[in-house]
């Protein structure tokens, strides 16, 4: 089959594009608001966009804390949502007031960072600590600006040492989760290597 992206003319009940990019890294966000209350959240628009220097970028829909929060103050970390941490993930991902701390609601313990001012997920196996380099709009049809691209410099990373194994991160170990379509996520719980042709 074949469908006009822009029209969305599939005939789903659902619509299939992120069926398609997929698996998707979820960014489990952490910022602080500029009257200092946390805030987390998962983006699954997210993923590293280069690495020398290291950037990553997560989509946010207009008037989301995490977006806000990075935009206001600069800094935002990045956590690696895993298998483990799967119920307090999705705890997070709950529509509560700006004032509500996730990381309370989630029964998670907020842990400083080291060269940003924000909280990261202290049970969480890996954290990049970003500044923010550039809040991009990507405009609707309709002329408004339903989701913003927030783009970050990653200054300081943390890795559980259990997961170094022979000077590698064993990233198989940590069962990162990610997010499909719909409501479904997949787990990765094992790795393969093959080299690029010389």
């Amino acid at each position: 089959m074949f469908y006009d992206a822009i029209r969305n003319d599939h005939g789903f009940s659902f619509d299939p594009f992120k069926a398609i990019v997929a698996p998707r890294p979820i960014g489990w966000i952490s910022t602080y608001s500029v009257t200092g209350v946390r805030n987390l959240a998962p983006y699954s628009f997210f993923n590293a966009i280069s690495d020398n220097p290291h950037y990553v970028a997560f989509g946010a829909g207009s008037g989301k804390d995490s977006h806000l929060n990075a935009e206001a103050t600069g800094v935002f970390a990045a956590n690696l949502a895993t298998w483990d941490l799967r119920e307090q993930m999705n705890a997070s991902s709950a529509t509560v007031p700006p004032d509500a701390d996730e990381f309370i609601l989630a029964g998670l313990t907020p842990a400083e960072c080291k060269l940003i001012e924000a909280p990261r997920v202290a049970e969480s196996p890996a954290c990049l600590e970003c500044r923010t380099h550039q809040v991009i709009p990507l405009p609707g049809d309709d002329g408004r600006t339903p989701y913003h691209l927030v783009i970050g410099r990653v200054v300081g990373i943390h890795i559980d040492e259990s997961f170094i194994v022979d000077g590698r991160v064993n990233t198989a170990a940590m069962k990162p989760i990610a997010r499909m379509g719909y409501s479904e996520y997949a787990t990765v719980t094992e790795a393969w290597r093959m080299r690029r042709p010389s």
